[in-house]
């Protein structure tokens, strides 16, 4: 390299540079200007009770469905578990983010669980008297001795009651979803929670049609 060039390098790095700081400006500046035409929605205690309830809710579903792999011998149920496993595990990873942007809790502290349905939840299966009382608040969800019955069991046996347990899950779920989408103010919050009721009100009848085909009857509202 000769005396000239190397005496350049340094006012070619320094003018690069300079370049992309611009570039990087000029984006920078762009982001400001969306923002400050269309801010982003603060999130509202329903976005992130939401948000922190329905991943609690998910991870028992998750629980539920992981079995499967080990105690059902039936393929359909076995499928089912894993794409409901697989989904809802997702769908907590997307709702933890928002809680860690939003510098919030993951859980909601205990005695606080469902406080963002409050003056709702009363009317719903399962729910009157409960508010804030803790986790078993949440509708459908499964108790411990349910959860433990459902370990103990294999075959045919297991795939019944996970399927009836998974039914009621499913059903107080897409309760808390429609809630989540009508007053949730964050949109991608009321995206998520619309498209929770709808699958999983799609799955409900699956669930629903292969309790039939094995001659049982989904479980009361809890």
């Amino acid at each position: 390299m000769s005396e000239g060039s190397a005496s350049n390098w340094p006012r070619r790095t320094i003018a690069i540079a300079v370049g992309v700081a611009l570039v990087l400006l000029g984006a920078a500046g762009g982001i400001a200007i969306a923002r400050t035409s269309s801010p982003p929605a603060a999130p509202t205690a329903v976005d992130i009770g939401f948000a922190q309830d329905m991943s609690v809710h998910h991870l028992q579903a998750v629980q539920m469905a992981n079995l499967a792999e080990s105690r059902s011998e039936d393929a359909a149920v076995r499928q089912l578990a894993f794409d409901i496993s697989s989904g809802q595990l997702e769908q907590v990873g997307r709702m933890k983010g928002w809680l860690g942007m939003w510098g919030e809790l993951e859980q909601a502290p205990a005695g606080t669980f469902m406080t963002w349905m409050a003056g709702e939840h009363d009317g719903m299966p399962g729910m009157s008297g409960t508010s804030g009382a803790g986790i078993g608040s949440m509708p459908g969800m499964a108790t411990s001795q349910e959860l433990a019955r459902l370990r103990g069991l294999n075959g045919a046996e297991f795939d019944v009651l996970f399927l009836q347990l998974m039914t009621r899950h499913h059903e107080g779920g897409i309760l808390m979803a429609r809630y989540g989408a009508d007053n949730a103010v964050v949109p991608v919050v009321r995206g998520l929670a619309g498209s929770i009721a709808a699958s999983q009100k799609t799955e409900v009848r699956m669930l629903k049609d292969m309790l039939l085909a094995r001659n049982a009857q989904p479980l009361g509202a809890k």
